[in-house]
């Protein structure tokens, strides 16, 4: 169903020229790299102020603005506060249980000390399926600073094949903030996204990797106090119980996919199946596991008020960056690229070098991927990719840009040096070049995947 007022604005817009339109983009995106990484303020009020500001240059009436900033800004809300919401949840939860230690230590000894930074990569990639990155180096920092010491080998290695394993999956799948509103932006299912999402991002955490090995070997161990972990007394999970609200919510996410490729059964177990499959239900499924994961007698009424307080912050990110989108749909510009359906899969291209540009300005994967996706919604029939997989390809084209560059304006980057020891020349040199090589591996594997999908 149209949205009147888009479609009465649509109809008012479709004399502007190209080069208009192009100029009015240009100015809301300045205005966000501008605000965001010189000025240091807040994404939302960034993306609140590129409404107005993309608006103002199309000739866009300030009640239309508002108007239209409040469909979108709801619109994103209805698709994705849940999602987000338990999806938070559910990684505060296995980072105060201390289930994410346990996943690290049995990987250890599955692979022994001497593989150290490949126990490190797996460890950052299984943690980082439902665990922000940024919390997830945090956590397990003190072990990586323990083996590095333990097996000799460079802390810079052990970090970075850390850092690479966790920031693969946050640049490429749900329910982290990003790529779950390209999810609701484009309309695309979470289990596909999820699942071509994890293979697509095997590739760039061995690619992170294998970088840290080379570039990260010759520089010697840096001897760092290691912290004291408060959380000692508090009794661990087994390896089961850690394991099992990550391994759930996939499967389920992963069998209502499958399941949907069978039209017409209607057996009960197929319908259970279906409906847990529902990303909300599979992340409450998760976060009740996880909860069994609490020491008696532990209040863990201030951990799920961390979860609220922290999928706050980013929802109103989130909704902000709906709202722009909005803004920008209203503008029409698909109008504008009827010619360009012949250019084939060079169009992947065009999603990638936006958030690369964005990301790279402004440091915020998060903010690139929404701001994307906000853009490149309306251009998808233009592009020839107003289909279920290039609707795919274009979501993991822009979490490939989302990866680079990570260097100073990141607050990612910062986080790495700081738990690590690292200083800047080291983590330009290793972290942020290993970032830029996750992209471009990324951006490859997405132009193979075009030929299947």
């Amino acid at each position: 169903m149209h949205n009147p007022i888009l479609l009465q604005y649509t109809i008012c817009t479709m004399h502007i020229t190209l080069t208009h339109l192009l100029l009015s983009l240009l100015a809301g995106i300045g205005v966000i790299i501008l605000l965001t990484a010189r000025f240091k303020i807040h994404a939302f009020f960034a993306l609140f102020i590129a409404c107005f500001i993309t608006g103002l240059s199309v000739q866009m009436p300030v009640e239309q603005i508002l108007n239209t900033m409040k469909d979108g800004f709801g619109h994103i809300m209805s698709s994705l506060a849940l999602i987000i919401v338990l999806g938070t949840t559910l990684g505060v939860l296995l980072e105060h249980t201390g289930s994410t230690k346990v996943m690290a230590g049995f990987i250890m000894k599955k692979t022994g000390e001497r593989r150290a930074p490949v126990a490190m990569s797996i460890t950052g990639f299984i943690v980082g399926l439902p665990i922000f990155c940024d919390s997830g180096y945090i956590v397990l920092s003190g072990l990586a600073k323990s083996l590095a010491k333990r097996s000799g080998v460079s802390i810079a290695v052990i970090a970075v094949s850390l850092a690479t394993g966790l920031y693969s999956v946050h640049c490429l799948i749900p329910p982290h903030p990003g790529m779950s509103a390209a999810a609701a932006n484009l309309h695309i299912e979470f289990g596909k996204l999820i699942l071509t999402g994890i293979l697509i991002a095997i590739p760039a955490a061995i690619a992170g990797y294998l970088w840290a090995s080379y570039a990260g070997k010759k520089i010697p161990y840096i001897a760092i106090k290691e912290e004291v972990d408060e959380g000692s007394n508090t009794k661990l999970p087994t390896v089961a119980k850690a394991f099992l609200p990550v391994i759930v919510r996939i499967l389920l996410i992963a069998l209502k996919s499958f399941l949907s490729m069978n039209d017409g059964s209607n057996n009960v177990l197929h319908q259970i199946l279906n409906i847990s499959g529902e990303p909300v239900i599979a992340l409450t499924i998760g976060v009740l596991l996880a909860l069994t994961n609490t020491s008696r007698g532990t209040s863990f009424t201030h951990v799920l008020q961390e979860a609220a307080e922290k999928a706050g912050g980013i929802l109103v990110i989130i909704g902000a960056g709906g709202a722009f989108g909005a803004i920008l749909a209203a503008t029409n510009p698909a109008a504008h690229f009827n010619g360009l359906e012949a250019s084939g899969r060079i169009a992947i291209l065009f999603p990638f070098l936006i958030a690369f540009i964005l990301k790279t300005a402004q440091g915020s994967s998060t903010v690139a991927i929404i701001t994307t996706s906000s853009l490149i919604q309306p251009l998808l029939p233009a592009f020839g990719m107003d289909s279920e997989p290039g609707r795919i390809l274009a979501a993991l084209s822009m979490g490939a840009g989302s990866m680079m560059i990570s260097h100073a304006n990141d607050a990612y980057f910062w986080v790495i040096a700081k738990f690590s020891g690292l200083d800047m020349k080291t983590m330009l040199r290793v972290y942020s070049i290993a970032t830029l090589l996750m992209g471009l591996v990324t951006l490859l594997m997405v132009y193979l995947a075009s030929f299947i999908l």
